[in-house]
């Protein structure tokens, strides 16, 4: 069956895209192939000196519904579907006139393209492709006999196979190309799937897919034994890294790639100039200031050990100034909406550094999903916004505008870094982070820890969490957190509430002389 050989001696052709098209119609001439076509793609060939039979006069049939109905007939779907080693089948054929087509090639009207132009309902049905569909189906099934076409990066590689074996193609080739076939109408259709349910408003459906191109294949995974690789989604009104432009650097790799989103993702919840170091997709370091030097500096002086070999994300320009001062760092990505020209010329010096520019404001995601052994979840995106009207006081003790504005913003870091988070922040900077730890008590202390030593190595007279405000991602079970936390010198402090233990800790946190929030929002994050 491998070596199965099968001459080439009419074709189909029909493209929307019609780049490449110089290649297949070399093929055409080269091989003496009969062509039958439609429309644009027929226009094209006969200028190009291809003889061409119009599907109609093929089929002796009409194109009719304005267009809707031009290739579903069973000349063309008996000469893609009719298989040579069936008598059956050659009898068929041959008692209703129906020849054997060898070759398709084919791709759809594009209906992403419908969707990112913001077509009304009823044009972007009008761009749903049936009939190509259906061709590339029936050849991609009788890929035994047929050979099909759909990508027109194969073009090259198919005429090679051509000249290889003399006009005929191979049965390995055919069954390749019947595996691409197969991808590419399932992809068009679970964007089609994907569109109407929004339309629909079916936030859950029975079946889901999600439609994904392949960007990149990466060197490995999150460690050298994985493979791994960039599948980038259908919808081009999300922008993110995947879709951002490096401008230097070597090849992103799976970590750096995953860090990455995690900077762009928490860099986005601020409208003030912030700067975001990231290590394992955790912060280790955020700051926002008018002036972004400063903010460089605020979010360095956090935890410049783990600074290193990080990810830093800035949602204003870099220019010459922060550069330099960014330059002093190893830091493996930097990303940016802008670099200035001195600002590249500074950061050329570290050729292996990858700087990404990236679109801001992001546009949301409205759902995302987690991988399991034997399948995934889906929940909607954490998109929510607080304000300080959003917050409930519950001590004796009110907070001052100033805290409450670190409250936020130390909220805002909690949403980003993995649970159980702890956040301690002063003047709209990070000084203490505790991520991912089993118990909240445990990353209350590692980030008063992580703090002192930071404060050490600034040679600060006094604790940077001395003044601080703290953020929990979640409740506080007990009064033990707030109480290690007060010990370390924080003024105030933002929880979503909801304990059956919130009555001690709200206590506690009088006795303390601590003013304390409930959001009535939590932020896990795992």
């Amino acid at each position: 069956m491998s070596s199965n050989l099968i001459k080439i001696k009419r074709a189909l052709i029909s493209v929307t895209d019609k780049s490449n098209i110089d290649i297949i119609i070399r093929v055409l001439k080269k091989y003496n192939i009969e062509v039958l076509s439609t429309g644009g793609t027929a226009k094209i060939l006969r200028k190009n000196n291809i003889n061409v039979i119009e599907v109609a006069d093929y089929t002796k049939f009409p194109e009719i519904l304005d267009g809707r109905v031009k290739t579903l007939h069973p000349k063309i779907h008996g000469g893609l579907l009719g298989r040579n080693q069936n008598n059956k089948h050659k009898n068929e054929m041959k008692k209703y006139d129906i020849q054997p087509i060898e070759l398709i090639v084919a791709n759809l009207y594009p209906f992403s393209s419908a969707l990112d132009n913001n077509l009304n309902f009823q044009e972007c049905i009008e761009n749903i492709d049936i009939g190509g569909p259906s061709m590339i189906r029936s050849a991609a099934k009788n890929h035994e006999n047929v050979c099909v076409i759909t990508n027109v990066e194969d073009y090259e590689v198919f005429e090679k196979v051509l000249d290889k074996y003399n006009g005929n193609t191979s049965y390995q080739i055919r069954r390749n190309y019947a595996a691409k076939a197969f991808m590419k109408t399932a992809y068009y259709d679970s964007i089609i799937s994907q569109w109407f349910n929004k339309i629909e408003k079916i936030e859950w459906p029975e079946t889901i897919s999600i439609p994904a191109k392949l960007t990149n294949k990466l060197r490995y995974g999150e460690n050298p034994h994985q493979d791994s690789a960039v599948y980038e989604t259908q919808n081009k009104k999300i922008n993110g890294v995947i879709k951002s432009k490096q401008i230097q650097g070597k090849p992103l790799s799976y970590n750096n790639l995953n860090d990455a989103d995690a900077a762009f993702e928490l860099i986005q919840e601020f409208n003030e100039p912030t700067i975001a170091i990231i290590k394992h997709a955790n912060p280790c370091g955020v700051a926002s200031n008018k002036n972004i030097i400063k903010a460089w500096k605020n979010a360095l002086r956090a935890d410049p050990q783990s600074a290193f070999g990080g990810i830093v994300a800035c949602n204003q320009e870099i220019k010459e100034k922060e550069a330099s001062e960014m330059n002093k760092l190893f830091l493996e990505v930097i990303l940016a909406p802008k670099f200035s020209k001195k600002a590249l010329k500074i950061f050329s010096s570290k050729k292996n550094l990858r700087l990404l520019q990236v679109k801001m404001p992001k546009t949301k995601n409205e759902k995302a999903f987690k991988q399991l052994s034997d399948g995934f979840l889906l929940q909607d995106q954490d998109n929510i916004n607080l304000n300080i009207k959003d917050l409930k006081v519950v001590t004796k003790k009110k907070p001052s505008k100033k805290e409450l504005e670190n409250l936020i913003f130390a909220f805002k870091v909690s949403k980003h870094t993995k649970s159980n988070a702890i956040i301690y922040a002063k003047n709209l900077t990070t000084v203490g982070i505790g991520a991912g730890q089993m118990s909240r008590i445990d990353s209350t202390k590692i980030a008063a820890i992580k703090s002192n030593n930071a404060s050490k190595l600034a040679k600060l007279k006094t604790p940077m969490t001395s003044g601080s405000v703290l953020a929990s991602d979640a409740f506080f079970p007990f009064p033990d957190g707030l109480i290690a936390a007060a010990k370390a010198g924080i003024t105030a402090v933002i929880q979503p509430g909801g304990s059956i233990k919130d009555k001690e800790v709200i206590e506690a946190a009088n006795k303390l002389k601590v003013s304390m929030v409930f959001t009535g929002i939590r932020h896990f994050r795992h």
